[in-house]
């Protein structure tokens, strides 16, 4: 037997050499503690690493689910902008804030209700006429395709081709399983515009106690600069707003004494129509408010067509360089390709939505920046001014002589040599 110690382990006997005998290799990595136990700080790590990624799943989660709410809210946000001036003019002429608010939220929404129902009523009279024409154009068109094409068409053959063919069939079906769809989407609309109002409502009537309560959490020294932040946003947005609803009656009657010239049936409406979307579709909305005029006015003759088309070129020139500065250039004086870019930013971001707030939120943005960035005088460089100021450098005489001068040829002509002619 082997000889053991006094623990009752064996003796490790010594090397017939003189050397002691290597021992075993450590525990890999050297963490464990004594008999190989696990950190008491690792499993604490791990249920923490856990519970981390638990929350932000959660809170992805949670914020997918309300990202509609928080849209309508900053739509609502900023519709409250819009009204507070007119908000806060009754108010302070002595009407009752919550009832200042209730008339201005009604006088727009009697205004937004009577253009859908007029130019809804436009839509559907001109439907219903294309319905009622429809038979007459056919027949114009197989009595051509007939005279061309030596064939032998005829409009009943035809419809009954189309009634009984499977594409019609199988669109009525898709068509009766999507009323549902349409219906639902109809109802959350609704109900999406009724949140808005109702969010922009209290953001109106409770303005004040809303800055209130957000500066009642903040230092003396934030609350100024929330409150300067609060009254630009006001001012621009606001400033916005009445600025384009002034070039939209602008735009309107100059559309409308056209149309009513030419004779364009529901011209009342049309110029309505041009002026609103002109105005808050920014930069194409001109071209896309005259397509349904230049619509209306080619069924009646389509040199008319023409003629509002050359219109809404010319008096989209007029604005933009004659009136917008005029109106704007104390409201949101803001350059037309960061207006352009800010609108297609907007776009990608939160869609109609970001398009319509875009401009006044950098226009906000830009007024904000303005009152904390300092500025400095610029420098009286040429360069500045991109061209020279008149009388310095050569001129383009001067230039010309120069060039002309430096030709291939010219300085053996002035030594006489073979460019210059013999006596």
């Amino acid at each position: 037997m082997a000889p053991t110690d006094e623990t009752g382990q064996e003796a490790q006997q010594p090397s017939p050499f003189g050397t002691t005998p290597p021992t075993g290799p450590p525990a890999a990595g050297g963490t464990t503690g004594p008999n190989g136990r696990m950190p008491r700080w690792l499993p604490r790590a791990m249920v923490l690493a856990l519970a981390l990624v638990a929350a932000f799943q959660l809170g992805s989660w949670a914020f997918h689910q309300v990202t509609g709410l928080l849209i309508n809210i900053l739509i609502a946000f900023f519709l409250a902008l819009a009204i507070e001036p007119a908000v806060g003019w009754m108010a302070s002429r002595g009407m009752r804030r919550g009832l200042a608010a209730f008339v201005v939220f009604i006088g727009v929404v009697i205004v937004s209700a009577g253009f859908v129902t007029l130019l809804g009523s436009i839509l559907a009279d001109q439907i219903i006429k294309m319905i009622e024409g429809f038979p007459a154009y056919l027949d114009s068109v197989i009595h051509w395709i007939n005279t061309h094409f030596k064939t032998d068409l005829k409009r009943v053959d035809i419809q009954e081709g189309v009634l009984r063919s499977d594409w019609l069939r199988n669109y009525v079906q898709n068509s009766a399983t999507g009323v549902l769809d349409v219906s639902a989407q109809v109802l959350g609309g609704l109900f999406q515009l009724l949140t808005i109002a109702l969010f922009s409502f209290y953001f109106a009537a409770d303005g004040p106690r809303l800055r209130r309560a957000l500066c009642s959490v903040l230092p003396p020294a934030r609350q100024a600069e929330v409150l300067r932040a609060w009254e630009i946003a006001v001012i621009k947005t606001g400033g916005y707003i009445y600025s384009r609803g002034l070039m939209a009656l602008i735009s309107g009657a100059a559309h409308f004494v056209l149309l009513q010239m030419l004779d364009v049936p529901y011209a009342p409406v049309l110029a309505v129509w041009v002026g609103l979307v002109s105005q808050f579709i920014p930069t194409i909305g001109t071209y896309l408010a005259g397509a349904l005029p230049m619509l209306i006015a080619f069924t009646v003759d389509p040199w008319y067509a023409l003629w509002v088309l050359i219109f809404v070129v010319v008096y989209q020139q007029f604005e933009n360089y004659v009136l917008q500065p005029k109106l704007t250039s104390k409201t949101v004086d803001i350059h037309p390709a960061v207006a352009f870019g800010s609108v297609i930013a907007g776009t990608a971001l939160l869609g109609a939505v970001g398009a319509l707030i875009a401009i006044p939120a950098i226009a906000t943005l830009q007024a904000f920046l303005g009152a904390y960035v300092k500025r400095y005088d610029v420098t009286d460089d040429p360069r500045v001014h991109g061209h020279r100021r008149r009388g310095e450098g050569p001129g383009l005489l001067a230039r010309t002589r120069g060039l002309w001068a430096r030709r291939p040829g010219a300085e053996r002509s002035e030594d006489g040599g073979p460019g210059q002619g013999s006596a």
